[in-house]
């Protein structure tokens, strides 16, 4: 009889805690006793455990079992915790070394033969282990590869309960991840050379990619709205190890983590159905609320076609992810942050009837009150540039036709982000896109001209304060693409024009 501790990793969200697990096996009835806020499948943990432990070839104490996990105050969920509970127990009734869990976070759930089964969030569980100062952590085996891509901890994997428990006893070795590079390069595959025509929107994606800024494309159908807001991404600049791990660990608590992957430097493209639920598109579900495309689309694209057929209350519940660059969702266990800084496109046809030509619609005006009525003035106000597309009259090319190749615009784009970052990099801003209003009028004051103009259209009620700040924002990065010192008046105007263009 005795007590002992064992650890595991409780996640709020992509953060994670150190839980500490004690178990105390004294007198009284036997039974056992789970405290410390678990949810419904932690509570069923008891059965789980105790199956694994008997079917593994231990013996299970006959005694009253107390098993509390700390801090009492954070909701525990999942089933993560059953290796942890196993050899807590067996732990305190000595049938464990003393010091056999010092310094080690076990994670995994138990079938009732003692296999151990993958868990959600394996990555951002490792993460958490290392930033609290855990030396090593015990990982499913079919989870090694992904644990594999954190540096900084010792990393094992086990796929019986048995293998943890000679491991612990010295009696044998546990698995450990292949030594692989760290990021994938993905070839390019859709390259921009591929769009006909639309110099305008190609213009117009070329400045989004280089500052960050968000679109909206209004044209006919077939005229390569979605066509060309794929091609986004491989303008953008690779991830960095960091952001790469941002991204691995939204998609390893969503179950969507390729496995035996490195991590991934493209951005990500998400681009969910206009009959998406509100939970699906911002996160949400029971309990703890688990992320939505949002998320997913963390230091990408997050793509929405068709736009007026998603329903107003979607559309509007982007407007704070858009500002704030992450989704704070509230339910009965707690609040849960997950980072949501992403580039939005999005692409309409101009009216319901959405004709190959737009001059031969029949749509009556109160149609397209209603149409158009389904994206918000405020959330309208949140686009940097509008395109209108043309309709395609040909698919052939002319002799002296020779598009720009995805390689040739993002050298462009990489040697504008990089003067954007230097320029903001003690604020700590990483593109155009992301400084606030105040910081773009103080840094450098834009010609007297073009403020007047800006002051002019405010006064006009044509623009707002936060499209004011928009249109700098989208002159800056005019101006770096012309590797300028400071937005001229044409920056402003080009600006203005590219908000404006495809608006009704």
């Amino acid at each position: 009889m005795g007590l002992a501790r064992a650890w595991s990793i409780g996640l709020h969200g992509v953060e994670g805690d150190l839980v500490e697990i004690e178990a105390d096996v004294g007198l009284g009835l036997p039974g056992l006793s789970l405290v410390g806020l678990p949810d419904a499948a932690l509570a069923e943990a008891r059965d789980r455990v105790r199956a694994a432990v008997v079917n593994s070839g231990q013996v299970w104490p006959n005694r009253k079992i107390t098993l509390a996990l700390s801090p009492a105050t954070l909701p525990k969920q999942g089933s993560s915790y059953d290796v942890a509970l196993a050899c807590g127990v067996l732990a305190a009734d000595d049938r464990l070394a003393a010091g056999a869990l010092e310094d080690v976070v076990l994670l995994g759930e138990l079938a009732l033969d003692g296999r151990i089964r993958d868990v959600r969030g394996v990555l951002p569980c490792v993460m958490a282990a290392r930033r609290a100062g855990v030396k090593r952590v015990v990982v499913p085996a079919a989870a090694l590869d992904e644990a594999g891509l954190v540096d900084g901890v010792e990393l094992l994997g086990a796929s019986h309960l048995s293998e943890v428990l000679a491991w612990l006893r010295r009696e044998g070795d546990l698995a450990v991840p292949e030594i692989r590079p760290r990021l994938r390069l993905r070839p390019v595959t859709e390259d921009l050379a591929d769009v006909v025509g639309q110099e305008t929107a190609r213009h117009a994606i070329e400045v989004a990619a280089a500052g960050g800024h968000h679109l909206l494309f209004v044209g006919p159908p077939g005229s390569g709205k979605t066509m060309l807001a794929r091609r986004l991404t491989g303008l953008l600049p690779d991830l960095g190890v960091e952001e790469a791990m941002e991204v691995a660990a939204v998609r390893s608590l969503a179950g969507a983590l390729p496995p035996d992957d490195d991590l991934p430097v493209t951005p990500p493209f998400v681009a969910p159905h206009h009959g998406v639920s509100a939970a699906a598109l911002v996160g949400g579900g029971s309990g703890l609320a688990r992320p939505g495309a949002v998320s997913m689309a963390h230091r990408g694209v997050l793509f929405l076609d068709e736009v007026f057929e998603f329903g107003p209350h979607l559309l509007d519940c982007l407007r704070t992810p858009l500002e704030e660059g992450e989704v704070r969702l509230a339910r009965k266990d707690g609040v849960v942050r997950y980072p949501a800084r992403f580039q939005l496109v999005m692409a309409a046809n101009p009216c319901p009837c959405a004709p190959p030509r737009p001059a031969d619609c029949h749509c009556a005006p109160n149609q397209l009150r209603r149409y158009e009525g389904r994206l918000s003035g405020p959330m309208l106000d949140r686009v940097d540039l509008r395109v209108a597309f043309r309709p395609v009259a040909s698919l052939a090319r002319g002799e002296d036709e020779a598009p720009e190749a995805t390689a040739t615009v993002r050298a462009r784009v990489l040697g504008a982000r990089e003067r954007a970052r230097e320029r903001w990099k003690e604020a700590g801003w990483r593109s155009n896109a992301e400084v606030p209003g105040p910081a773009l009028r103080r840094h450098v004051p834009i010609p007297r001209e073009a403020a007047l103009d800006l002051d002019r259209k405010l006064r006009d009620g044509v623009l707002t304060a936060r499209g004011l700040d928009r249109c700098l924002r989208v002159a800056w990065t005019l101006c770096d693409l012309r590797g300028g010192d400071r937005p001229d008046s044409a920056d402003v105007h080009e600006a203005l024009r590219l908000k404006h263009e495809g608006s009704a």
